[in-house]
């Protein structure tokens, strides 16, 4: 945990300090060292929530994006149920930073629990996620240009993409190291369309942490991410024909309809 009770302020750690964990009030230790990040734990093994990981310097450089205010924030559910997400922003977005493997149920668990749920993975945690996902990227099919969306055909031949594809909440992928979070470009995995097809955005970073900073993350969701994923999804029911590319010189219009050559229209370029 980056942040502990003290004096009940929230406070980083430091060492040979001690605190009250913000959710279960039990007692924290600092643990300051020179491998992993400052941060506090549990005495022994115990820890208030099974869906905490041990944070990396790659967790730390996200949450370090946002205000200290929005970082670890504990949310109830009705029955209650509670969990310490990592970010949670002022418009309610949920933001998990996600290094370690995920199995399924916790999977599904954490999508139910949060209302407006974005999860921002790690690629970089087995040597070959990388490379497996160039090159599935290197064989899609791009069909629009801006933003940048592909086709990918045979998702599972990439161990990362098919552990996220039935997610119902929105992907996004991360293959820079931490230096480099200021200047790269994130994935963006819409949720499933076809069983056997997966599509990407390309995204970038800077706009990413902009838009929830500015509090205007919802309007791109919903003028700009969900008339894409719409329009796909029509195609993908209703036409038995290639996709041709996607033109985006006109403003989307819901009552367009899809027949002959494909034309989706996805209004202003906002992702770089």
């Amino acid at each position: 945990m980056k942040f502990a009770l003290i004096n009940d302020k929230r406070t980083e750690a430091t060492k040979g300090a001690k605190g009250f964990c913000p959710s279960c009030g039990s007692e924290l230790v600092a643990k300051c060292g020179e491998v992993k990040v400052n941060h506090w734990a549990h005495k022994g093994s115990r820890t208030c929530d099974p869906w905490w990981e041990n944070e990396t310097d790659w967790h730390r450089s996200w949450k370090g994006q946002f205000s200290n205010d929005w970082q670890e924030v504990i949310q109830f559910a009705e029955n209650g149920e509670k969990h310490i997400a990592d970010v949670k922003t002022e418009n309610g977005w949920v933001l998990e930073f996600q290094h370690s493997y995920l199995n399924p149920e916790e999977h599904r668990a954490r999508n139910a629990f949060y209302p407006k749920l974005v999860w921002v993975v790690d690629g970089l945690r087995r040597k070959r996620d990388k490379p497996q996902f160039q090159k599935i990227i290197e064989e899609s099919r791009v069909l629009g240009e801006k933003p940048l969306l592909r086709r990918v055909n045979f998702p599972d031949e990439c161990r990362l993409l098919d552990e996220w594809l039935d997610c119902t909440a929105l992907v996004f992928f991360d293959f820079q190291e931490v230096k480099e979070l200021k200047d790269s470009a994130l994935w963006l995995l819409l949720p499933r369309i076809s069983n056997s097809e997966a599509y990407l955005i390309r995204f970038s970073r800077n706009k990413f942490i902009k838009l929830h900073q500015d509090e205007t993350f919802d309007k791109v969701i919903r003028e700009q991410i969900l008339p894409i994923r719409d329009l796909l999804i029509r195609y993908v029911r209703n036409s038995s024909t290639n996709m041709q590319y996607i033109s985006t010189n006109r403003p989307y219009n819901r009552s367009n309809r899809l027949s002959g050559a494909y034309s989706c229209d996805f209004g202003h370029q906002i992702l770089i």
